[in-house]
């Protein structure tokens, strides 16, 4: 796994250590990222001994213990804590996924938690997800349509068509697939990457879409598209379990089937 974006003319250098509380038998070693742009000083690891007895079984619960009982500067994202809005994406033992769903007995020895690779950073465990977003943009995500609807009505799909975004709109966009890429760590100025390719197929792969051809011309590029290799880390570490490398060969067949 890529590490994550240092900020420019600094090293990591190291950081505290906070012991577990008196008489703690169960325990857990954190090992934490910690950078604040504010204060002028280099990123470091700090250390956090939790006691499990006393604390959730996520990796998220340990985070909210910390920041709320050791340390109320440690700054991540979280909203949900149910899987579903991709907040708390992180890279936690070397594998991106959301702290919210991964439990902390699931991991041997102690945790090292750092941002998601190959983007920067803006505060601890918080990445930027500003480029991320303009290319989910980019891809125009919404039905585009020529014909009206049908005399006010909803545009209607068969269950069989329904069917075919099964694995697709589950997509909660925590960047966990893309961030696992190495095409995407080296070429993210022009990859699109597999989560916003996947959310292209989406709409590639509804029926009620008029602009194939339109989305098509778009993706057909050297880098937008075709820098996949089909390494399968993308579905190796999607929290929702889907398939971006699916998807981008679908897009692929799209795009030779018109050529031929």
């Amino acid at each position: 796994m890529a590490d994550f974006a240092l900020p420019k003319n600094s090293r990591i250098t190291k950081g505290k250590s906070h012991p577990a509380p008196a008489g703690a038998s169960r325990t857990k070693t954190f090992t934490i990222y910690r950078y604040d742009p504010d204060s002028g000083e280099n990123p470091r690891y700090d250390n956090f001994v939790i006691d499990l007895d006393d604390c959730g079984p996520m990796v998220l619960d340990a985070l909210i213990k910390i920041k709320s009982e050791i340390d109320p500067s440690l700054t991540f994202r979280r909203s949900c804590r149910e899987g579903i809005c991709g907040s708390c994406s992180m890279n936690m033992d070397g594998k991106n996924g959301l702290a919210c769903t991964t439990a902390i007995e699931d991991i041997k020895g102690n945790i090292r938690i750092t941002p998601l690779p190959a983007m920067d950073v803006i505060k601890d465990l918080v990445p930027d997800f500003t480029h991320f977003y303009a290319q989910y943009a980019s891809i125009q995500p919404w039905l585009k349509t020529v014909s009206p609807p049908p005399s006010g009505k909803e545009r209607l799909q068969s269950p069989e068509d329904r069917n075919k975004l099964d694995g697709l709109y589950e997509c909660i966009l925590c960047a966990c697939c893309s961030t696992s890429c190495p095409s995407y760590w080296w070429n993210s100025d022009r990859f699109l990457g597999p989560a916003i390719l996947l959310q292209a197929y989406r709409w590639l792969a509804d029926s009620r879409d008029e602009a194939t051809g339109e989305r098509l011309d778009e993706l057909e590029d050297p880098f937008r598209l075709y820098r996949c290799h089909t390494i399968m880390n993308c579905a190796n570490v999607c929290p929702k379990g889907l398939s971006p490398a699916k998807a981008i060969a679908e897009i692929k067949k799209m795009e030779a089937e018109r050529i031929v």
